[in-house]
């Protein structure tokens, strides 16, 4: 049911069920395991309609090295006199507080916010978030893609500094003003889930990492590089066979993606393998799962999918799975 408060400065009917407020986040990050902590963080709060009240920005200490600085900028100079996180907790808090976390692969950004208040022994006051990705499909916007820069240009939003966490707060803080509209246009649902605080999270020392690069391009099999040589390792579990929807990842998965992806490819890949799943290079029978966010498109890993009936699922879920891999069985290895 709409309420009745269409008028000149507020034209579009409102759906009675929509949330109060919104906190537009984005975090950066020292990279995508669980040990990986928060280098910076951005909040706008917007109102019931998307308008804009205050924006904040801050920088964390990861107490590590920074991870990806090519991607964002933040080196270990810049961050050493940067508050810890359990320092920055409370102002963090009362930006979120009562309102609807709002990001882009909502999943990835809950998931980082709430490990590092499980390290600082508290609990971040978010009860529900709602990810753009996910409101952008239920809107049928047509995107090339999913990554940030698409929405943003789909709306006529500048991006200024892409992975600065203010100016990405900002920009999709004004790319899901007109989205959150077309939604309350047509009584639409919003897609919101609700955020469980964690309990699982890492506080052992890192490996260590230096953010080796070469201009601009990455320099992967350098010895100073921060990840592994792009050469994989074997998988050590076997495939326990195909994922089952609602249900979780198992060690041993074999993995294989399509198309473009909002977080860095390799960083996701990275993640996957620390986590125990095979990255594979091409969809056959075997294949667990396909993650891609364009499932209609004729690629051939997802014309293959669809013949092979391979389970496909999109990014935002995937990174969710993540967090949760179950154990191969019995601890197996191959």
């Amino acid at each position: 049911m709409l309420e009745d408060q269409t008028t000149a400065d507020n034209p579009t009917p409102w759906p009675a069920a929509y949330p109060e407020g919104y906190a537009v986040v984005d975090v950066e990050t020292t990279g995508l395991a669980r040990d990986d902590r928060i280098v910076s963080a951005a909040v706008y709060q917007l109102d019931a309609r998307g308008q804009v009240e205050d924006h904040w920005y801050t920088l964390v200490n990861p107490e590590r090295d920074p991870g990806p600085v090519w991607i964002h900028g933040l080196t270990t100079a810049v961050l050493s006199g940067a508050p810890l996180f359990p320092e920055i907790a409370d102002e963090f808090a009362k930006r979120l507080e009562g309102r609807v976390l709002v990001a882009h692969n909502a999943a990835f950004d809950w998931s980082m916010i709430a490990r590092e208040y499980a390290r600082a022994r508290a609990t971040a006051p978010v009860r529900q978030r709602l990810c753009t990705i996910a409101l952008s499909k239920e809107l049928q916007l047509p995107l090339p893609n999913h990554k940030l820069e698409s929405l943003a240009a789909h709306y006529g939003v500048v991006q200024q500094r892409a992975h600065h966490a203010l100016d990405d707060a900002r920009v999709l803080a004004e790319a899901f003003r007109p989205s959150l509209h077309l939604a309350a246009r047509a009584d639409l649902r919003l897609p919101l889930l609700a955020c469980q605080p964690l309990t699982e999270w890492s506080d052992g020392p890192a490996t260590p990492r230096t953010s080796g690069y070469i201009g601009h391009q990455r320099s992967y099999g350098s010895s100073n590089s921060w990840r592994p040589s792009r050469k994989r390792p074997a998988c050590p579990y076997p495939n326990p066979g195909r994922y089952k929807e609602g249900e979780q990842l198992i060690q041993g998965m074999r993995v294989a993606f399509s198309g473009d992806t909002s977080i860095d490819r390799e960083l996701l890949e990275d993640r996957a393998i620390e986590a125990g799943l095979h990255i594979a290079t091409s969809v056959s029978r075997l294949t667990s799962v396909l993650v891609t966010n364009d499932p209609d498109s004729p690629t051939t890993k997802t014309t293959k999918a669809r013949s092979f009936g391979t389970p496909v699922i999109d990014e935002a879920v995937f990174v969710q799975l993540l967090s949760h891999v179950v154990p191969a069985p019995g601890g197996q290895q191959g």
